[in-house]
């Protein structure tokens, strides 16, 4: 089954990328989820306008890259967030959370798919939460969650 890649789907492809997959993945974890879109012989002008907005949003070279890592490296990000008894959180911290708490934080603008929370933050103190910058670059954020 051809599909058009409308997320990154880690081992797979970017979006914007036509892959060829079994069909019941396709079919039954791609499609439904968001992910993929069937792949069709007049979709070239989606597939553009999808690797364009990708060409956007990803970091142009290695060094920026670098430049993105060390900036994130040296940020104390604290994320204020509503608790109960014992700092347990009500609900957890998304990856979305974690992005603004960044900005806030006076970092640099991430895109929230790119925010790894690779445990659910559903406690108070200190978390590491794992940022793919490139492909050949990943920073760590440390993540200070405080009760608001």
């Amino acid at each position: 089954m051809k599909l058009i890649l409308n997320q990154e789907v880690p081992g797979l492809g970017a979006p914007g990328d036509v892959v060829e997959v079994k069909d019941g993945y396709g079919r039954n974890y791609l499609v439904p989820r968001g992910f993929a879109q069937p792949w069709t012989k007049g979709a070239d002008k989606q597939i553009a306008t999808i690797r364009r907005a990708r060409e956007v949003r990803e970091v142009r070279d290695l060094g920026q890259a670098n430049e993105i890592k060390q900036a994130l490296a040296g940020l104390k990000v604290t994320l204020p967030a509503r608790s109960g008894d014992g700092g347990r959180l009500f609900g957890s911290v998304t990856s979305a959370d974690v992005v603004d708490a960044v900005t806030k934080a006076g970092g640099p603008k991430l895109d929230r798919r790119l925010v790894q929370v690779t445990a659910p933050i559903k406690s108070l103190g200190q978390h590491t939460v794992s940022v793919r910058v490139h492909p050949e670059v990943d920073a760590t954020v440390t993540v200070e969650v405080v009760p608001a």
